[in-house]
C-alpha cells in the first residue's frame, strides 16, 4: 500500500486555484512560458504546459498533451471562478452582504467580457 501513496504524491499537480492565480496576471504567464534552461526538469524547462502545471521533454509531447482529455478538462474547470474563502463564509452564514457584492462585481465582469466579444465579432463581420 505505500507505493500507491508514493504515486498520489508524486504525480501531483498544482491546485487549480494556484494554477488560476497563476492566468490571472500576463506576467506570470509569460515568465511561465519562457523559462531559462534547467537542467533538472524535462526537456530543459521548455515545453511547460501552464494549464496543467507540467513539463515534457518535446515541443511535440506537449501539443499531443493539449490536444487530450485531461488538458481539456483541467482548461474547462479553469474557466469556473475558484471556490474563495469569502464563498465559505456565506455558506456558513457569515459575511453573506460581503458575499453577495462579490458575485455582482463578478457577474459584471464577465457580461462587460462578453458585450466585448460580442461587439469584437460584429466587427470582425462587418470588415468581411
Amino acid at each position: 500500500m505505500g507505493s500507491i501513496r508514493r504515486s498520489k504524491t508524486k504525480r501531483r499537480t498544482r491546485d487549480l486555484d494556484q494554477v488560476h492565480e497563476d492566468l490571472s496576471s500576463k506576467e506570470t504567464v509569460q515568465k511561465l512560458s519562457n523559462q531559462p534552461l534547467d537542467e533538472s526538469k524535462p526537456g530543459l524547462g521548455q515545453y511547460y504546459c501552464i494549464e496543467c502545471a507540467k513539463y515534457f521533454e518535446t515541443d511535440f509531447a506537449k501539443t499531443v498533451h493539449r490536444r487530450g482529455k485531461n488538458h481539456k478538462r483541467r482548461v474547462r474547470l479553469l474557466k469556473e471562478q475558484p471556490y474563495s474563502s469569502a464563498e465559505a463564509d456565506a455558506a456558513s452564514g457569515l459575511g453573506v452582504e460581503k458575499y453577495m457584492n462579490f458575485v455582482q462585481t463578478y457577474q459584471q465582469a464577465k457580461n462587460e467580457k462578453e458585450e466585448q466579444e460580442r461587439q469584437q465579432k460584429e466587427g470582425e463581420m462587418l470588415v468581411e
